[in-house]
């Protein structure tokens, strides 16, 4: 394969301890007039431009900042239906309990492989549009064996990390029959479904009668663990619970929402923080009318943070990356530098990557260009779609930001 020299980036964020010469102030390993090598899909080389050696193809970017591919570790694409108008309902005052789900599973059962698979290819050029390179889906709205394994089917097309949530709520068939859809989740379903699943999810939630108890939670985890599937938990969304305590108990790889935590969960997740990632999802408060999580208190607590979309179509139907950067900002006490981070590099720890979420010889070449001379225009100019990302063999078509 060519290789390609991208040259001209005014400010590089590697997310890079180890980089000589980086600015390494808040974990962002800062380069300025520097240059990217990339082959065959890797990055091969990164450093100032003028020691940039010869490549085989010269990409100008024209003195605009590249950051690493934001890492979405949270969605739920595989979806059809729509849900606008319990949106409308909640800006006007009704509570979440997580009941909305079953018009989207009524919707996904209903429509074909084709269209779902259209859905979802729209769905993610609309994330790589605004610079996400790695998304995590999740199944969770077929909620019976044949539709969750074809929804994992099709989110395995697109990408490698996809999560199996048969346990995301309990579907109406079973409404008075819960232990038997347990069962089935953790039998029949699962039997089918973890062959196209790299994780395994549930909504562990004691406050709404949809969702899974602490015992039931366990259950359906220690099954997927037994097949092989990593863990990841859904978690103290619409109260106190014991969501994080079973997250880091059996050692998932995140707990997310976060959005009500006590001092002992933060405190576990403190001590687990090397194991367990507490995933934030401002976009589902921003939807929700929910308070936000306090980020800000999970780091000065030594907890490992990651930021994604959960871009869903009931509690955020929204794919951008920057719009949860700006609100983490905005609302949950991060600096611009801890949002990015979060957002590439803590979501990568969330999915237990070290390939992605970083700019490094070696790691994957998921470069995201801004339209902006530095990182820090994606807070200040908050819904401007400034973010793309940056392929090899890029065109030189944009005017440069310098002269």
């Amino acid at each position: 394969m060519p290789s390609t020299v991208f040259t001209g980036i005014a400010e590089l964020v590697t997310n890079d301890a180890a980089l000589d010469g980086a600015d390494h102030t808040e974990h962002l390993g800062c380069l300025h007039d520097a240059a990217v090598v990339v082959q065959d899909g890797l990055v091969a080389w990164v450093g100032r431009a003028a020691q940039a050696p010869p490549a085989d193809e010269r990409c100008e970017v024209g003195g605009r900042a590249v950051v690493p591919g934001f890492v979405d570790s949270h969605s739920h694409l595989v979806f059809a239906g729509d849900r606008s108008a319990e949106f409308a309902a909640r800006m006007s005052g009704v509570a979440y309990d997580g009941g909305g789900i079953t018009s989207s599973v009524n919707a996904t059962r209903a429509a074909g492989d084709d269209e779902l698979r259209a859905l979802v290819a729209a769905r993610v050029a609309e994330m790589r549009a605004q610079g996400t390179t790695t998304v995590e889906i999740k199944s969770g709205y077929g909620l019976s064996v044949e539709d969750e394994a074809r929804s994992l089917r099709i989110a395995a097309e697109v990408t490698s990390e996809t999560t199996f949530l048969g346990a995301h709520v309990v579907p109406l068939e079973f409404a008075d029959r819960r232990a038997d859809y347990v069962e089935m989740v953790t039998g029949e379903m699962l039997a089918a479904c973890a062959p196209h699943a790299r994780w395994i999810d549930v909504f562990c939630e004691p406050h709404s009668p949809h969702a899974f108890t602490e015992d039931e939670a366990r259950v359906v985890l220690c099954a997927g663990r037994d097949a092989g599937l990593g863990l990841r938990v859904h978690g103290n969304q619409l109260g106190y619970g014991p969501g994080v305590r079973l997250a880091v108990e059996l050692g998932a790889a995140s707990v997310d929402h976060c959005t009500f935590l006590s001092d002992a969960d933060v405190e576990q997740l403190a001590a687990a923080s090397e194991s367990t990632v507490a995933t934030l999802l401002p976009g589902v408060e921003f939807s929700t009318r929910s308070p936000y999580p306090n980020a800000r208190r999970l780091l000065d607590s030594g907890v490992s943070i990651a930021l994604a979309s959960d871009c869903n179509p009931g509690t955020c139907y929204s794919s951008s990356i920057p719009f949860v950067l700006a609100l983490a900002v905005r609302e949950m006490g991060l600096t611009p530098a801890e949002a990015l981070v979060a957002a590439t590099a803590g979501s990568a720890k969330s999915l237990r990557r070290n390939d992605i979420g970083v700019i490094r010889a070696g790691g994957r070449a998921d470069l995201t260009v801004l339209d902006a001379p530095s990182y820090l225009h994606l807070f200040y100019r908050p819904g401007v779609p400034i973010a793309r990302v940056l392929e090899p063999g890029c065109r030189a078509d944009h005017a440069p930001l310098r002269p």
